[in-house]
């Protein structure tokens, strides 16, 4: 990792002080914006707001509330948008947003504004994180200058890779959530089947994400193996599913919670081994999102670490990979500021 922080120092000098940059990290369940300046090994953030990204039409709105409040002169922006990006546009993928480079610029009169997707961002901020910022969940030395992976559960599911070409990581984006669901034994293909019902395809996103959470407990409801008391029923109709379901699961109060969330970290262990595997990663596999840190007190258990060495002939290796879990919430934004100085 301090290698990697190193690298990344020496890659971040140059910029001035003075310049600021307007970052964004743009979700179906929030929109974080932050106001940056370039710090000694890492730009520093002057100013942050997180908004509800359904109470507002489009980033423009945001960006100007955010920017009548924080009196910086920014002239380049940079903002991480979960969804595919081409040509300097993206249609979010969970939320009906259509975000548009050129029509920012304009609007806001910058010089520059780039587009880029959300894990991107992220991607781009792994080499900067510090050790604090980090939690580690599988013991290993990182190969020099390896591949790199990071798998992302929140409102969807995102997946990047950070591929190390010429003294410098770059990285690499992936709409991965939105590849086939593998089951691995009986009880995730009865998850598969039951999910077949709903929809024609049934991606990884719609099990390891926040309404992946409430698709396993209803799987697991529908197998009439576990009760579900009434008074559970209605808190989890009337809340956050996903919240309620991992509360009551770390209270131990309900055995249905508490199997939802393992065959979570299960499904989600594999699908960081599969990401593993397809990228040789053997730099680092690094969890993020919003989810996974609420998972902390869980993933400590044998459910995730078992799924994603359980790769047949190729344990050997997975066991040698390293694996972090990210803990700093603001990453992405971190990721989007990063690359907006280096430009």
């Amino acid at each position: 990792m301090r290698i990697l922080w190193q690298r990344a120092q020496g890659e971040m000098m140059g910029k001035t002080a003075d310049e600021y940059i307007l970052a964004g990290d743009i979700g179906g369940t929030k929109t974080s914006l932050g106001i940056f300046s370039m710090g000694k090994r890492r730009p520093l953030m002057k100013a942050f707001k997180s908004y509800s990204s359904r109470e507002y039409r489009g980033l423009e709105e945001i960006i100007k509330t955010f920017l009548s409040q924080n009196r910086y002169l920014v002239k380049k922006a940079c903002f991480g948008v979960a969804g595919p990006v081409n040509k300097g546009i993206c249609k979010t993928t969970n939320f009906p947003w259509t975000v548009n480079a050129s029509k920012i610029k304009k609007i806001f009169v910058m010089e520059d504004v780039r587009l880029i997707n959300d894990l991107s961002a992220m991607a781009a901020a792994v080499p900067y994180l510090t050790g604090s910022e980090l939690h580690v969940i599988n013991h290993a030395r990182p190969e020099k200058n390896g591949n790199i992976s990071i798998i992302a559960p929140g409102t969807g599911l995102g997946q990047a890779l950070l591929i190390y070409s010429e003294k410098a990581y770059i990285p690499v984006p992936s709409e991965g959530g939105h590849v086939d669901f593998a089951p691995n034994n009986a009880l995730e293909a009865g998850l598969l089947r039951f999910l077949w019902r709903q929809h024609d395809h049934v991606s990884i996103e719609r099990i390891i994400s926040g309404m992946g959470i409430l698709n396993i407990y209803d799987f697991l409801k529908s197998t009439g193996k576990y009760s579900e008391p009434r008074r559970l029923s209605v808190r989890i109709k009337g809340d956050d599913p996903a919240k309620v379901i991992n509360e009551l699961a770390r209270e131990k109060a309900q055995k249905l919670c508490l199997k939802t969330i393992d065959l979570f970290l299960s499904i989600l262990g594999a699908a960081a081994g599969n990401l593993a595997l397809t990228g040789l990663t053997k730099g680092g596999v690094y969890i993020g999102g919003g989810i996974p840190p609420k998972l902390l007190w869980r993933i400590k258990e044998d459910a995730f670490m078992n799924a994603f060495t359980g790769k047949g002939r190729f344990k050997g290796i997975m066991e040698k990979i390293p694996v972090n879990l990210i803990l700093n919430n603001n990453a992405g934004l971190l990721g989007a500021a990063i690359t907006g100085f280096k430009g």
